[in-house]
């Protein structure tokens, strides 16, 4: 039987597009897998030493030895592990996120507040640490996996969308306060990509609604975006790439969609 939805597209060796970053060094939160580990990967393949972050040792370490970059095992919701991590950073991406999917009157606060603590006070603790390295160098770019819950919302995700929103509003502020130092700031938002962070939601969903992985990814997931398939990593990598070249020094304080249309809809 024929998919309803088009394959993902030929895998391939993300090119650099001519973007150098030989000369900077880059830091990816939640660096082991999935996004991180592809923007990792193309920051490397550009030139940068990049700055491996993770919670799972095997995972960063992993990463690391196949960039020729640099692990460091850090639970973002440690703040105090934060200041061990690397001030002189060039390039930061936040990017690490985790999900819980239940209704707003059984969601526990406690997964409410971690959630905070990882995806918006974490960001927030880097910048305060790395910014001052990029503004004395006139030079910086930080670039922050949102995603189309940043923008719109969905029910059973409360502690995820409002996480992704407050990135949104960091990373304006960012930009205004960093442009006199020659610092960009910006969210790439995604749709559904193809990762285990999004496989835990299939089936978590799977389970809410009483219906087959299958159906979650079709009646569900993709229910709102024109384009039915998934993203791939590497093409949230390449969005991320392009952000730190040399024609985007004006492109700041903006999201960027990459949802297959649903924010068309």
């Amino acid at each position: 039987m024929t998919s309803a939805f088009p394959p993902p597209p030929p895998a391939s060796v993300p090119a650099t597009h001519g973007v150098d970053l030989s000369a900077r060094t880059a830091l990816v939160t939640g660096g082991g897998s999935g996004i991180g580990r592809a923007c990792a990967t193309a920051l490397a393949r550009a030139g940068a030493a990049v700055q491996v972050v993770d919670r799972d040792p095997e995972a960063a370490k992993a990463v690391a030895d196949a960039i020729g970059g640099q692990a460091h095992v850090v639970d973002l919701a440690d703040p105090e592990a934060i200041d061990t991590l690397p001030a002189e950073v060039d390039i930061l991406v936040n990017n690490a996120g985790l999900q819980h999917v239940a209704p707003l009157t059984e969601f526990p606060p406690e997964r409410f507040a971690l959630i905070q603590q990882v995806m918006v006070t974490a960001p927030f603790l880097l910048l305060r640490r790395t910014l001052p390295h990029m503004y004395a160098a006139g030079w910086g770019r930080v670039v922050n996996i949102s995603s189309v819950h940043g923008l719109r919302a969905s029910a059973f995700k409360s502690a995820y969308v409002a996480a992704k929103h407050a990135l949104e509003g960091l990373s304006k502020v960012t930009a205004v306060e960093g442009a006199r130092h020659g610092v960009t700031s910006n969210c790439v938002n995604p749709g559904y990509v193809r990762t285990p962070l999004v496989e835990s939601q299939l089936r978590d969903q799977a389970a809410a609604h009483g219906i087959s992985t299958g159906d979650v990814l079709a009646d569900v997931l993709l229910a709102r975006s024109p384009v039915k398939r998934l993203l791939e990593a590497e093409e949230v990598a390449a969005a991320a790439l392009w952000l730190c070249g040399p024609h985007t020094s004006s492109v700041t304080g903006v999201s960027l969609p990459l949802d297959g249309g649903w924010g068309a809809n």
